[in-house]
């Protein structure tokens, strides 16, 4: 990974609970959060005596390259959003300025923590497909805006080795969004569901209560039956 090819964008407890439609229970659980970026959910659950491990290859970074990168960026991709804010739906974040604060507030909580959770280490310097934990060694492992937003990257391969790694350690994967950055529904999904029930998996498509991509209100579940 290159530093000045990353595009740091955060999010918070609560948008990870509406697009991932965690309840009091899975909040209680043994989370692996995969590809969290620069999000203060890990934070925030932290704070609420909460179990979370972060993987992502942007914390091989120093905090102050990523707050560098941070700053680099944020003023261009906010003024994307607001040249673009017809392609987005305004309902869990109300407009543009809200977006900002949201982002920017997520990102800040994220580097305030950085370094003690480096230390602790909740925050691990990995990605898929290749994970350094134990089998279920989580209860739930999450991928938000990576596996099928990057579909014209990563290939159907991939997503197949990175969904059975996350079934390896953990016992229920969550995967959201289910589009690409086209907003069009991954090329990976109708294929995933087959492969992954032909393995003998429960996998459901389910509508959850957060919409920013048009569309992009739906998650993937899969366990074990």
């Amino acid at each position: 990974m290159q530093l000045k090819e990353v595009v740091p964008l955060g999010r918070t407890l609560t948008e990870y609970t509406a697009m991932f439609s965690l309840n009091k229970t899975d909040l209680n659980k043994n989370i692996l959060d995969c590809g969290g970026g620069p999000s203060s959910f890990n934070y925030e659950m932290k704070m609420q005596n909460k179990e979370v491990i972060t993987i992502d290859p942007l914390y091989q970074f120093s905090k102050e390259d990523i707050e560098k990168r941070i700053d680099e960026t944020f003023d261009d991709v906010m003024t994307q959003a607001k040249a673009n804010k017809d392609d987005y739906i305004w309902k869990n974040i109300k407009n543009v300025e809200e977006l900002a604060e949201t982002r920017m507030t997520a990102m800040k909580l994220f580097l305030n923590d950085f370094e003690t959770g480096i230390n602790e280490k909740r925050y691990i310097n990995t990605a898929l497909p290749y994970l350094p934990f134990k089998n279920k060694e989580f209860d739930l492992a999450l991928s938000s805006h990576f596996l099928f937003l990057y579909s014209d990257m990563l290939s159907l391969d991939f997503h197949i080795s990175a969904v059975d790694e996350m079934l390896r350690v953990a016992r229920e994967v969550r995967i959201f969004p289910l589009l690409d950055l086209n907003t069009d529904k991954s090329c990976h999904v109708e294929e995933i569901i087959k492969i992954f029930k032909e393995k003998e998996m429960h996998v459901s498509i389910e509508t959850v209560n957060y919409e920013f991509q048009r569309g992009g209100n739906q998650l993937m579940r899969i366990c074990k039956n």
